[in-house]
């Protein structure tokens, strides 16, 4: 009988590479995932910070139409405008309101992202200048 000689460098290096490149392509699949749910949670934090201003602020107009006095105790600017900020996490709810006798009008129901101070000290690295 004759032995047939089977070579397998090439087909172990074949293998060798293809398992390389799964390998990077599931570390890069796992970093983006961790990523994304990193991002995921952010927002989802942002929302909830939204909706429970929303919630207060509704809150508020309802204590305020109970008892239109109360208005009176908030800040006043020059055009008679009466404002209260309610404020959570890094984000506040301007209201806006015009006392008409015992009723009031919203004229100002705006969300407001508090600023954001950037850090100077990057670690050593060259600033540009």
């Amino acid at each position: 009988m004759k032995q047939i000689h089977v070579r397998l460098g090439p087909l172990a290096l074949l293998l060798t590479v293809i398992v390389i490149c799964m390998t990077v392509l599931a570390l890069l699949a796992v970093t983006t995932a961790r990523g994304d749910l990193s991002m995921a949670r952010r927002y989802a934090e942002s929302v909830e910070t939204r909706y429970s201003l929303e919630a207060k602020g509704q809150a508020f107009l309802c204590e305020a139409a109970r008892d239109p006095g109360s208005l009176d105790l908030l800040e006043r600017d020059e055009d008679g405008t009466r404002w209260n900020v309610l404020s959570e996490n890094g984000m506040s709810l301007r209201i806006g309101l015009i006392g008409q006798g015992k009723s009031f009008r919203v004229v100002s129901w705006q969300l407001v992202q508090e600023s954001w101070e950037p850090n100077d000290d990057i670690g050593g690295l060259w600033s540009g200048e």
